[in-house]
């Protein structure tokens, strides 16, 4: 009875970061893509928020002293991972599922293109961890601004608000997975804009 009433508050949480996830051109058009091969993708996470902090390095200072207190040495491993998992998780899940939705459109999101002439970078601007203490859970969420660069010349932006991550299972402990699930959804709203977007 208890695991079925986690999995429907999962569910509803995930529900309603659904609904309220917002994706949206604000600058330029897209029609561009279609005659590209490859897309380099660049990652940039340095003005982030994180939950009720302005600040990411806030926020990992406040966490690691918590976990450093209870356990030597544990803060500065969970540090390490959460900087970790963008390369190892989060990147990697979200590429991989822009990349499924864009199939029809053609040029292939990053995969280590360098050299190309558009450049796709990533601007994660905020960042809810989420929590699943059994009884009770949240899902994560994160804010996106994606701009697209054109021989060095902004050619298009987009926002992507909202973005939902959390497991059906009520098994994502883990931050990172739930985390790492907010940019799979990212990833795959993101391509079904795109490819819709640049037919216009």
């Amino acid at each position: 009875m208890k695991r079925t009433f986690a999995l429907f508050i999962g569910v509803a949480f995930l529900a309603s970061g659904v609904s309220a996830q917002k994706i949206k051109l604000v600058s330029g058009k897209l029609g561009f893509l279609k005659s590209e091969k490859s897309i380099a993708i660049e990652y940039d996470y340095s003005q982030m928020g994180v939950g009720k902090f302005k600040s990411e390095q806030d926020y990992l200072d406040k966490k690691s002293d918590e976990y450093n207190k209870k356990e030597p040495g544990k803060g500065d491993q969970w540090k390490q991972a959460w900087k970790n998992d963008r390369a190892s998780r989060f990147q990697p899940k979200f590429e991989e599922l822009l990349n499924k939705n864009t199939e029809k459109l053609g040029p292939v999101f990053g995969g280590g293109a360098s050299g190309t002439p558009v450049v796709m970078v990533v601007k994660t601007t905020y960042t809810e961890p989420g929590y699943n203490i059994a009884i009770s859970r949240a899902p994560a969420m994160i804010n996106l601004e994606i701009t697209f660069k054109q021989n060095g010349a902004e050619a298009a932006k987009i926002t992507l608000k909202g973005a939902p991550g959390a497991t059906f299972g009520g098994y994502d402990f883990d931050t990172g997975l739930r985390i790492g699930e907010a940019y799979a959804k990212a990833g795959k709203e993101l391509g079904k804009f795109i490819t819709k977007m640049a037919k216009k």
